[in-house]
Order: structure tokens, then sequence, then C-alpha cells
């Protein structure tokens, strides 16, 4: 049976769009992940909300939205990438209300962005850590996506972040620009070892991350929908054949389990670049079990790094909010966030 109200949550990516809905306890009812590469226009983010809409029930609603697509180089500026994304979101949920999440400002209205765009800018972090900081004493929140990563420390029920913005996070290692499937290989290592040798990897984008996980069987089916770097299919063949590219060889030229084993030096170090990150912010004073909160398509690596960290490791999925919902809510975790801290909003009086 649906809810007699409920609140959606979206969290607009430059090449993802998530939703997530909650009813008036919040509890999550669905959630979804649709492909939306801005930098080819808009019109594949009207796509995604239709697609998206079919998922809800048709009582009443409200939306909170927060979104990382104004970086796409769609837009000539952050500010204008929120007040475009802005526009496009009221016009595609109205007459409905619609509100942008700005962190520690709340929520903005539409007349409000422009002003809050500063806040309203890749704010998405701070929604799913001020939630996990509701339910745990203290951690580092990694949510791990399809491109970047999130390190948000948490301590006391608050956000403990140091930094904003993406220049400010990015400076301080609490945004890191590596994921588990368009990450182009190059940017993990300059060389790799290939049948007793050191070679160097081309500096071209012939295969990216998803290609690493697939062959290793760690990449869940549901979020390897990404273009593959030669828009040739997922298949074993393809993907070793992807690879082999990056370091000027052909699938064929050594043994099939040599890929593998290249593949999983690639992933090696991408653990080891997070896993500075981390010891990085666990040694400002988190208190020893302090766990590692997982959230993301890529969460897997999260028990990864707290295995080797000796931390705790609890997947978001687990939290209260999450309860029931799958994994794909995992993997929407700012959308979960934003609908449930939107659905606590006062219903604005009628003019």
């Amino acid at each position: 049976m649906w809810p007699e109200s409920y609140t959606v949550g979206w969290d607009v990516g430059g090449a993802h769009l998530k939703m997530a809905w909650v009813d008036d306890g919040g509890r999550v009812g669905d959630a979804a992940q649709f492909t939306t590469p801005l930098w080819r226009g808009l019109d594949c983010l009207g796509a995604a909300v239709a697609e998206a809409r079919e998922r809800l029930p048709s009582s009443a609603v409200r939306h909170g939205i927060t979104m990382t697509g104004e970086l796409a180089d769609l837009f000539g500026s952050r500010r204008e990438g929120v007040a475009a994304l802005a526009a496009a979101m009221m016009e595609l949920l109205a007459p409905e209300e619609v509100r942008f999440y700005a962190g520690p400002r709340g929520f903005a209205t539409a007349a409000g962005v422009d002003a809050l765009h500063p806040w309203v800018a890749s704010a998405n972090w701070h929604a799913s850590a001020a939630l996990a900081a509701e339910y745990l004493e203290a951690g580092l929140l990694v949510d791990v996506g399809s491109t970047t990563t999130d390190l948000v420390p948490f301590v006391a029920g608050r956000v403990a972040a140091r930094g904003y913005s993406d220049g400010e996070r990015l400076a301080l290692e609490e945004l890191v620009y590596t994921g588990v499937t368009r990450t182009p290989l190059m940017a993990l290592a300059e060389t790799v070892p290939v049948k007793g040798e050191w070679v160097g990897v081309a500096a071209e984008q012939f295969a990216h991350t998803a290609d690493v996980y697939r062959l290793l069987g760690r990449l869940p089916a549901h979020a390897d929908a990404e273009d593959t770097a030669d828009g040739r299919g997922r298949s074993a063949g393809d993907t070793v054949a992807r690879i082999a590219r990056m370091v000027g060889m052909d699938a064929g030229d050594v043994p099939h389990q040599a890929w593998s084993g290249l593949a999983a030096y690639f992933a090696g170090r991408q653990l080891d670049r997070l896993h500075r990150a981390c010891a990085r912010h666990l040694s400002a004073g988190l208190p020893p079990h302090a766990p590692l909160v997982g959230a993301g398509i890529g969460r897997f690596l999260v028990r990864d790094l707290a295995a080797a960290l000796g931390r705790p490791f609890i997947d978001v999925a687990d939290l209260p909010q999450h309860s029931g919902a799958g994994t794909v809510a995992a993997d929407c975790a700012p959308a979960v966030a934003v609908a449930v801290l939107m659905a606590r909003e006062p219903v604005p009086c009628p003019a």
C-alpha cells in the first residue's frame, strides 16, 4: 500500500541521477540510479526524471534536491550550473514543492538558490554524513562512487569536515577523484609489472576501473552500466583487450591470469590512495573505536580499507534509515539522506 504522503530525495550528478523516496516515518520505499551524461545536454536529465517518477507513489509529495552536476562542462561555471540544474528540476517537478540542500544552511527555495549557490554546489556528501552522525557517535564516512570518493569525518553528532567546496575538499583529501567505474587506469599508476618488467602505462583512456573490478568479479552487476572506453562489450575478452591496450599489448600476448594479476595491481594502487587519505583523517583525533562507514557502489573497497586500518566497518545499508531498503539505497546514500532530512522540513503555509 502506498503512503498518503512521502518525500523524494534527488542527487543530480554529472554522470548519474539518483532517486530515493521515504514515507513520513523516514523509511525508504524505493531507490534507483539512472545514467545522465550531462556533458551531452540536459535532455538526459528530463528523460531520467520521467523514468524515476514512474516508480513513485501517486500521493502527495515533496522533493529535496542535492547536486554535483554543476561541475559538468556543459556549464561555464559552478554558479551557472547550480542555477541551470535548479531551474530544470523545478520545471520537471512542477507543481510540487521543491527545495535545494545547502548543507549547514538547510534547504533553500528556488528563489534563494543563487544567493546560496556556494552551499548548494556539491553538497551531497554533507547530507550523507549528517544523517550518519545521527546514529553513530563518531566515524569516517567513505562514499566510493563511480567517479569520486568522499571521506567525511563526523564526531559527537555533527559533521567534522574541514573543507566545504570541492577545491577545499580536494586539498584536504576529503574528496578524492577516484571511483570504481569511470576512473581511467592511467590515473592509478605510471608503471605496472608485466612479464617481469616495469612497463609504462599509456596516457590514454583505453580502459577504466570498471574493467578492473569486472575482471576481478567485484563490480556489482547493477553498477556496471557505464559506456566502455572503446564502446565495445563487457565480456571477459573485451575487458582484457582494453586493459592490455593500456600497456601497448594484445590480450593474447600473455596468459589470461596475467591480466587478472595486472587488474589486481591497478586495484591495489587505488586502494593505497584511499588508505592514505583515510589514515590522514583518522589521525586527526577520531576515537580508536570509530568505524569506517561505507556507502556508494564501491563500498566493497571500504570494507577492505577498514580491515587494513584495523577499524570496524559499518555498511550504510545497515543504518536505521536504510532498514529493509536493499543495497541500491546504500548506493544512493545522498539521495536517501536528502529525502530523510527534507521530510522533517516544515511545510510552508499557503499564500
